[in-house]
This record gives C-alpha cells, sequence and structure tokens, in this order.
C-alpha cells in the first residue's frame, strides 16, 4: 500500500522553500529513497535538506564512497544521516557487504536517518515503512517531486 504525502514542483530558486516544507511534512520518516533520472537533482535536493537541518560536515555525492554520515542536532541530541548512493552496486549482496544494511537497520530502529540514492538496485533492502521520493526533470529549470509513503 502507498499513500502520496507531499507532491511539489520547485526551482534551484525556491529550492530552499521545498526543502523546508518537505523536512516539516516528513520528518517523522527515517528512511527516505530518491529516485530520478541521471541529473535530476536527487543530490542537490539532499545538500538542501542538510542544509535545513544544519548539517556541518560537507555535504557531498557518495557515488565513490557510497556512504557519506552526516550529523546535525535536534534539540540538542545528535542525529545522525547516512547518505547513501547504490548507483554503482550490482545487487544487493554488494551492499550488504559494504554495511549499508546496517544503516538501514538504524533508520528504522529511530536511531538515524537514511537518504538513499538509486534504491533501484537493491531494493530488497528497504525495510518499510519508508517513503519513495521520486525527482522528476519537467524543464531544464524545474522539477517535481512526489513523495509516497511504502508501508506494506
Amino acid at each position: 500500500m502507498s499513500d502520496v504525502l507531499l507532491e511539489l514542483s520547485y526551482t534551484l530558486a525556491d529550492i530552499d522553500k521545498a526543502a523546508v516544507k518537505f523536512w516539516e511534512l516528513l520528518h517523522d520518516n527515517h528512511i527516505f529513497a530518491f529516485s530520478g533520472d541521471l541529473g535530476a537533482g536527487k543530490t542537490t535536493f539532499i545538500h538542501k535538506l542538510c542544509d535545513h537541518l544544519k548539517v556541518e560536515d560537507a555535504v557531498s555525492s557518495p557515488t565513490f564512497a557510497l556512504i557519506n554520515e552526516y550529523h546535525f542536532s535536534d534539540g540538542g541530541k545528535d542525529q545522525t544521516i547516512f547518505h547513501l548512493d547504490w548507483y554503482r552496486l550490482r545487487d544487493a549482496a554488494e551492499a550488504i557487504n559494504a554495511g549499508m544494511e546496517d544503516c538501514i537497520i538504524q533508520a528504522k530502529n529511530g536511531g538515524a536517518y537514511c537518504f538513499i540514492e538509486w534504491p533501484e538496485k537493491a531494493i530488497e533492502l528497504l525495510q518499510k515503512p519508508y517513503l519513495w521520493i521520486s525527482i522528476e526533470s519537467t524543464s531544464m529549470t524545474e522539477r517535481k517531486l512526489m513523495a509516497q509513503l511504502l508501508n506494506s
């Protein structure tokens, strides 16, 4: 079962507002699967989310590292974000060997957040409930984002 929780369009000029709205509505979730074509803006949107959360770590695409870890303060409590990029993975076994399953388990238990790019590469590792976020390029400057809760 999936429920559409949010649909919005944005440009680079107003992506900050889109990230704030996204987080305000969806921050109770811990696993975020970002899907979209190459160049759709998945990393850019995640970077803006991290800016909103005042992450002090350098936020970048984990394409080669596979996992980046960031921290932010939520009411004085240190929170962890695991930024995973599955683009270069061959299969779920490779993701498990890289420690990605551990990140997802921590997020599932509420001990972290997972922002996953290219979740299609090892979708069987995702544990419901999770948010499936589709980002689509609708023009050279505009993106459309749709967030669905997948819970059964």
